[in-house]
């Protein structure tokens, strides 16, 4: 163990937990979702970037890649196929080191690339060299934030002063609105139902022991012959995405609807078709830090961080590092001390001070019913300690930095 923390602190949280709460509400942007498309790309980027950093220079440089737009394409939307009539617009933005004592980076090939292996490796439908534009805005930092890598130590002074929140466990809804989203993207699911785009928004209500799935659905209109068959098929998807929600919860009624904007008889007016498998082929733009929380979900039950974690840098920006922590901290308190019903783990950073020694580090709990809080204070105080040990924040940062910890 390394430094004695005197800046923890363990209490106790008194309220209802969630899943005992009459309602509750739950979002998931999928896969190909337009945020969620900034989103995983933008988090590429500074993975891509921070292993070109540390091939060249053996450390990663000051870069910031969490400013990102989608712009939406145009498309005409036929039964059977239909084309693409305006690209999409993918905007890289923010800051990035482009030289180093005299050795340049190639930064914006770096960005571009990285987006199109993206985009072959996750949208079936998507052509990275015809069907996207891209435009990098990177530019270089500022003296001061810059300066933060040059001034060395074992960890790196945190570029921000920010906070952070986790929380563990997950509730039936939440974790089945993410595992449904997941299944519904999965290649077993595109196998049975290739009609499927990858854009998938999955919202959930509870309300008392009662769970509504609402899911918006872009269907991919190569596989559509007619209106009549993209009702049938939408049925057809419902029903084998009730039997797997079903199988996730134990609850009195689960209740799914797909597309609920959809009216039969108005043509391609009254059903949600795309030509790519996303919204952003002709409807909807997408920008960093609108999709989901580190954890995959939107939990809007719950504290969350107002930072966007993707495309930060690994090393220094606690909006990356503790966002994460947080989530991981929490997790392994709820799963290592018993008595707890949930864990919620807050970090606080002051600019300046290393990252690895948060201005407070506090934990909140929600006991089962006969714990005290002083009977397991000090178990939760070591795993505090343990995950801020710099033993542990080197190897999370090492995770962060290689991609091997994913920003959901």
């Amino acid at each position: 163990m390394g430094r004695v923390m005197k800046n923890i602190l363990v209490d106790q949280l008194r309220q209802v937990p969630l899943e005992q709460q009459r309602v509750e509400i739950c979002e998931r942007k999928g896969l190909g979702h337009p945020d969620t498309i900034c989103d995983s790309i933008m988090n590429e980027v500074s993975v891509s970037l921070s292993h070109e950093y540390m091939r060249r220079f053996g450390t990663v440089m000051h870069h910031n890649i969490d400013k990102s737009l989608l712009v939406a394409g145009e498309v005409e939307h036929r039964f059977g196929g239909g084309s693409v009539k305006k690209p999409m617009l993918l905007v890289f933005g923010d800051r990035a080191t482009f030289e180093v004592g005299g050795e340049k980076i190639p930064v914006n090939e770096i960005a571009i690339t990285t987006a199109k292996d993206w985009f072959r490796r996750n949208l079936r439908f998507v052509e990275p060299d015809e069907n996207i534009h891209y435009q990098v805005e990177l530019k270089r930092g500022s003296a001061e934030l810059t300066d933060i890598f040059a001034r060395g130590g074992e960890f790196l002074g945190a570029n921000d002063t920010s906070a952070a929140v986790g929380f563990a466990p997950m509730t039936q809804t939440e974790a089945t609105v993410l595992e449904t989203e997941r299944f519904m993207n999965s290649k077993q699911f595109k196998k049975e139902f290739p009609e499927t785009g990858e854009d998938i928004k999955v919202m959930g209500m509870r309300r008392d022991r009662a769970l509504d799935l609402t899911i918006a659905l872009a269907f991919v209109d190569r596989f559509i012959e007619s209106e009549n068959d993209y009702f049938r098929r939408k049925q057809e998807v419902q029903d084998r995405v009730v039997e797997f929600a079903k199988s996730k919860v134990n609850m009195d009624s689960v209740n799914v609807y797909i597309n609920t904007l959809d009216v039969p008889g108005r043509g391609m007016g009254g059903i949600y078709l795309t030509v790519l498998g996303t919204s952003a082929d002709d409807a909807d733009c997408g920008q960093v830090g609108r999709g989901n929380r580190v954890n995959g979900i939107i939990p809007l039950n719950r504290p969350t961080s107002s930072e966007a974690a993707a495309g930060k840098n690994p090393t220094s920006h606690v909006g990356k590092i503790y966002n994460l922590l947080t989530y991981r901290m929490a997790t392994r308190i709820y799963e290592d001390v018993s008595g707890l019903k949930e864990a919620y783990v807050w970090l606080l950073s002051q600019i300046g001070v290393p990252v690895n020694q948060p201005k407070i580090a506090a934990a909140q709990l929600v006991l089962q019913p006969g714990i005290e809080l002083k009977s397991i204070q000090q178990d939760v105080q070591e795993v505090m300690e343990s995950e801020l040990d710099d033993g542990h924040m080197k190897r999370f940062i090492t995770s962060l930095i290689t991609g091997r910890t994913p920003v959901a």
